[in-house]
């Protein structure tokens, strides 16, 4: 009988899934995952994701946002439709919002610019922020902490960080999202020895499909895809580097996922 698991952060609307989108959402069913939450990265993205969602009721929930990479297209329409589709059931969070100084797609002043707006609005509605941070730890700390008093809630999404920026996040009250990050022996081995630095209560997982596959996968997929499937080695590697049982880990993060998305 597989886990039951909640996939905090998966792209379902990417172009690579719209031959075969109803399949992939069946075979993340029968792995076990029994709810997922489609990402919003920018202003059509949102539409898309949160018309996803609502044609899934029971089991696909949306985020709207826009990514730094699009920050530059960020625009008064662009906060006025976030905070319209928020009102919806299907929306359970704000975001992908934040900045990524990796590749600088967008002028870092319009990162900033983007970020704090939609810090602000999700403290007006009430609703957590689900967040992107790549190689700009600092300025993400600067704008998000003297946010925190006035959110409900936030989640580091597709943490990749190393020891101290974890623990300055955990410090800060949030929850961290882990993906098939942890499974690259390349780039990812420093995340198996401070994944067990985060509290039960904070931990969740994610797919960011069709991004970052598993590489421990076995036997290695055919396809470059990632997808929701592929949760459950997620939740193998971080259970053996928690050095907890697998059940255990997939409990406390669907817990933990149903209640800061406020699923039920």
């Amino acid at each position: 009988m597989p886990y039951s698991l909640i996939d905090i952060g998966a792209n379902l609307t990417h172009d690579s899934f719209d031959a075969d989108r109803a399949e992939m959402m069946q075979r993340a069913a029968d792995a076990g995952v029994i709810r997922m939450i489609v990402t919003g990265s920018s202003d059509q993205g949102n539409i898309d994701a949160v018309a996803l969602a609502e044609a899934n009721p029971q089991r696909l929930f949306a985020t709207a946002g826009v990514h730094p990479h699009h920050a530059s297209a960020y625009s008064a329409s662009s906060a006025e439709l976030i905070r319209s589709l928020a009102q919806k059931d299907a929306v359970v969070a704000v975001g992908e919002c934040g900045l990524d100084y990796c590749r600088d797609y967008s002028p870092r002043d319009a990162q900033l610019e983007a970020f704090r707006s939609q810090l602000d609005i999700a403290a007006d509605i009430g609703l957590p922020v689900f967040l992107h941070q790549r190689d700009a730890h600092d300025d993400f700390v600067a704008v998000l902490e003297p946010a925190m008093p006035g959110l409900s809630r936030a989640v580091a999404h597709c943490f990749t960080g190393e020891r101290e920026s974890l623990e300055k996040l955990l410090e800060m009250g949030l929850s961290i999202g882990i993906t098939g990050w942890i499974c690259d022996e390349r780039r990812g081995a420093h995340l198996v020895d401070i994944v067990s630095l985060i509290p039960d209560d904070k931990l969740m997982l994610e797919t960011d499909a069709p991004y970052l596959m598993p590489r421990t996968m076995t036997p290695k997929p055919k396809s470059r895809r990632n997808e929701p499937a592929n949760l459950p080695e997620v939740l193998r590697v971080v259970a053996e580097a928690r050095n907890q049982s697998s059940e255990y880990v997939a409990a406390i993060t669907t817990e933990n996922a149903t209640r800061f998305f406020g699923l039920d």
